[in-house]
């Protein structure tokens, strides 16, 4: 029984990934509002996983995740899934030409896969004709810049407490 329970527990944290995306696909909350800001939790969760453990997560797990959310949140249908497989192929294209990875490397590497997942998703909410708060998204932006590094930490946490 002890046997299966491990088994069970090393199971359960290698699908943590795919659990947290859909998760958060499924309740709407791929962006934490707070009183004074927001983060965008898949992309942190989706660049992680994708620059330090691909094989955790898949693009085809990614895709269906972003559709789930667009038709939660009433967006476009394809433009989460757009936007998270962008910032996962910016994170693929960093793991094969970083050649050793750290916190600083894969929080500098964050920047253009933010800049390029909202610049396509303005662009896109644009020709729809939605309104578009750009203050919100620039500090969206920003603040999930700042909080990656406490996401990070508590993914290499659970890697380590996984591998041990």
């Amino acid at each position: 029984m002890a046997i299966f329970f491990k088994d069970f527990k090393i199971k359960l944290f290698e699908f943590l990934p795919i659990i947290l995306i859909f998760f958060i696909s499924l309740n709407g909350i791929s962006i934490m509002d707070f009183d004074l800001f927001s983060i965008n939790l898949h992309y942190i969760i989706i660049y992680y996983w994708t620059l330090r453990y691909p094989s955790a997560l898949g693009y085809g797990f990614i895709f269906l995740s972003g559709i789930i959310a667009d038709v939660v949140i009433g967006f476009p249908i394809g433009l989460t899934a757009l936007t998270l497989l962008i910032v996962s192929g910016v994170a693929a294209y960093v793991r094969l030409v970083t050649v050793r990875l750290s916190l600083i490397n894969d929080w500098i590497s964050f920047i253009p896969a933010l800049l390029i997942a909202n610049l396509v998703n303005f662009t896109v909410l644009y020709f729809f004709d939605y309104s578009i708060n750009y203050l919100y998204m620039f500090n969206n932006s920003i603040f999930t810049f700042i909080f990656y590094p406490v996401l990070w930490s508590i993914f290499l946490l659970i890697r380590n407490l996984l591998n041990s």
